[in-house]
């Protein structure tokens, strides 16, 4: 049985007070396992995003228990939360959040010089990641010089340098003409067969359809979820 990469049980997430409070998920239970490929699914205020935060380790439930790799992280300070989102888990997001006055491997190899790894090392495998991806004739061109479906490459190259335990992607079409979201979507396949782990939050059936798990989204809550 595929190890359990991640669990959320009884999560909840509440935002304001008194007469304000919003309750963005309510008690959602959630198992990832090692090579899954689950889309989220949802309208805007269904709470997939706030879901997709929690398992980012970009926000903290008001309740429940959510354990990566094991470990629960809802009470780690951070700094602590931190340094997992940047040796555990990469990010993926509409917008390719690239440095304009960086090289394609320059932006890649960014989050290993945060885990401290050495720049020979860094350089191997910037080159391999962007190797990877399909973009190794790029790697010294800037953003500006590369079409918007190159610049979600590297951002994707970014995401996987550190070998993460989730590969997370929000919208990572949302910005990109059909023929592009088709390339990248192709891409996610072959990371996806390469045995990483990706939960991609979308709103569009024919990108939800490309994984192999669907998590739909309704006022908080979990309403379906199947295997495609």
């Amino acid at each position: 049985m595929s190890k359990k990469v991640a669990s959320l049980e009884k999560i909840s997430k509440t935002y304001g007070k008194d007469d304000l409070t919003v309750k963005a998920l309510d008690s959602i239970n959630l198992e990832i396992y090692k090579g899954d490929y689950l889309a989220v699914m949802g309208a805007s205020g269904s709470g997939k995003s706030t879901a997709m935060n929690i398992i980012g380790c970009l926000d903290r439930p008001s309740e429940g228990v959510y354990k990566l790799n094991g470990i629960p992280v809802e009470n780690l300070s951070d700094d602590e939360l931190a340094e997992i989102r940047n040796q555990k888990l990469g990010f993926v997001f509409q917008q390719f959040h690239l440095l304009s006055d960086a090289t394609a491997l320059e932006n890649v190899i960014l989050p290993m010089i945060y885990a401290g790894i050495e720049p020979e090392q860094r350089l191997m495998r910037g080159k391999n990641a962007l190797k990877k991806v399909g973009l190794s004739e790029r790697m010294n061109n800037r953003p500006n010089q590369l079409s918007g479906g190159q610049q979600q490459r590297v951002a994707i190259a970014r995401a996987i340098i550190n070998n993460p335990a989730i590969l997370l992607a929000d919208e990572p079409t949302g910005a990109l003409d059909s023929k592009t979201t088709e390339d990248v979507l192709d891409l996610f396949d072959k990371l996806h067969e390469s045995g990483i782990t990706i939960v991609l939050v979308t709103h569009e059936d024919e990108v939800a359809n490309r994984a192999k798990k669907i998590a739909k989204f309704k006022d908080g809550r979990i309403v379906e979820l199947k295997v495609n």
